[in-house]
């Protein structure tokens, strides 16, 4: 068995109201060392055994179609032997 980690982030020039405030609230909790916050999503897909080529080349359909966002996200994709 065979997993995709996809990580989805906001584009660098995409405001992120939720990583300022979870920064807000780690500077308010004393971790005042956090220069700046930005928060994505984790996806993890289970694979039978495919190649991994086959996975990445899933995983990015998957993208296109519904999980990302272009306009506004980015992705990649890691795959892990289970």
């Amino acid at each position: 068995m065979k997993s995709a980690r996809l990580y989805i982030s906001l584009k660098p020039d995409i405001l992120d109201p939720q990583g300022k405030t979870v920064h807000h609230a780690l500077e308010t909790l004393g971790f005042d060392a956090v220069a700046s916050c930005r928060v994505g999503k984790y996806i993890e897909l289970a694979f039978p055994d495919l190649p991994t080529e086959e996975i990445t080349r899933r995983v990015g359909e998957m993208c296109e179609r519904l999980l990302v966002n272009p306009v506004m996200e980015t992705w990649r994709v890691e795959v892990v032997e289970e």
